[in-house]
């Protein structure tokens, strides 16, 4: 598998249809359909039946900070599987420093505050989440589905607004090149105005995940 950094991101830029953002602030890519219709329709389902309010590390006391529903998702199952392979040829990360994937559900009026998904070092919570598989180190999130009106993901720092697209994927590393994290990966799953809004998202770290 892939080890580093560099390997990482030259490995998804040589991807076809994967398109880099050019900024020397970040590495953020997209890919347009790498997700069929039907594996969407499946993962959509799956969240659907398994959907639970979501929450956040570092607690800032805003009750509206995140009002999405997430979904944590079983690894044997065949939807769970396709996908997970697919992320995995594309990056070619090791599977074994991947988090449990996990689905996302944003109904009317529901959003996720800017924020970013590496734990921020000397935040309350980062021992706890850290301790053992070390910080997040890329993302991987794909829309799985079309949103009548809102839902965009806007990266503030880097002047750029991502809208749902089924199929589509994001990516992008939680990491400086000297290791440390990057702030200007700091995103926001813009509030929906119009539908309801399914994303999957997948989280590696730093050394093998252990839960």
């Amino acid at each position: 598998m892939i080890a580093t950094r560099e390997s990482i991101a030259a490995r998804l830029a040589a991807q076809a249809g994967v398109q880099r953002l050019p900024t020397p602030q970040a590495e953020l890519f997209q890919r347009r359909g790498f997700a069929d219709p039907t594996l969407c329709t499946e993962l959509i389902a799956l969240i659907d039946s398994g959907r639970r309010p979501s929450t956040i590390a570092d607690d800032n006391g805003d009750a509206y900070f995140r009002t999405s529903e997430t979904c944590d998702l079983a690894a044997g199952l065949p939807a769970v599987e396709r996908i997970e392979a697919l992320i995995t040829q594309l990056s070619g990360l090791d599977p074994a420093f991947g988090e449990p994937l996990q689905g996302q559900r944003y109904a009317e009026g529901q959003e996720f505050k800017p924020h970013t998904d590496y734990f921020t070092p000397g935040g309350r919570d980062f021992a706890e989440f850290c301790a053992l598989s070390g910080n997040r180190t890329w993302t991987f999130m794909i829309y799985l589905n079309e949103v009548a009106a809102g839902g965009a993901t806007r990266f503030k720092m880097l002047d750029k607004t991502f809208q749902p697209e089924t199929g589509k994927l994001l990516c992008w590393n939680n990491r400086l090149p000297d290791g440390a994290v990057n702030p200007a990966t700091l995103h926001h799953g813009m509030k929906v105005r119009k539908g309801v809004k399914y994303v999957i998202t997948k989280w590696y770290r730093e050394q093998p995940w252990r839960g």
